[in-house]
């Protein structure tokens, strides 16, 4: 049989130590996942940050878009696990814009929903939204989109033509 001793200061060392390497690990991860934002958003040249409202807004505007102030609808999603043909077109709209969701399949995000005010062609009606996925502050997807019948589904880049008439959407 064996004793052991250990000094009451001996354990509070140990749980010390193991409170440190704790925040040391919980610190690397937090600068990578800030790096990881930093870094795509050199890659594009936009600004993906959308920890609050003012990001949010900040980042539709940068591509052009002028939104209301309060978003239509905030919903968690979760993007799928496994992508079907019509999700890997619309990752293809994403990749537009420097954006790729197959790095978050299985994740749970926010889509906030706003009122696009100003679409060529559409100027003052309510027919277009923004729609932008938000991970840990970070924008990971959306589009811009016609709540039309026959409507449209785009990248977040600004239309380069106006809409020509109601079954033609504009070009990027």
């Amino acid at each position: 049989m064996f004793v052991v001793s250990v000094k009451k200061s001996a354990i509070k060392t140990g749980a010390l130590g193991v409170l440190l390497v704790v925040c040391a690990v919980f610190g690397v991860y937090a600068a990578g996942r800030s790096v990881s934002a930093t870094v795509e958003s050199a890659k594009s040249g936009f600004d993906y940050k959308a920890a609050d409202s003012s990001g949010r807004l900040k980042f539709l505007s940068q591509f052009g878009w002028e939104v209301e102030q309060d978003p239509v609808e905030v919903r968690e999603i979760i993007i799928p696990a496994e992508f079907d043909a019509a999700y890997e077109h619309y990752n293809e709209l994403q990749q537009e814009h420097g954006l790729d969701l197959s790095k978050y399949c299985g994740k749970r995000a926010k889509r906030w929903t706003y009122e696009v005010k100003n679409y060529p062609g559409y100027e003052g009606s309510d027919l277009v939204q923004a729609n932008i996925f938000v991970l840990d502050g970070v924008v990971i997807g959306g589009d811009i989109c016609s709540l039309e019948t026959n409507g449209f589904m785009q990248s977040f880049i600004y239309p380069q033509k106006e809409k020509i008439s109601d079954n033609v959407t504009a070009k990027t």
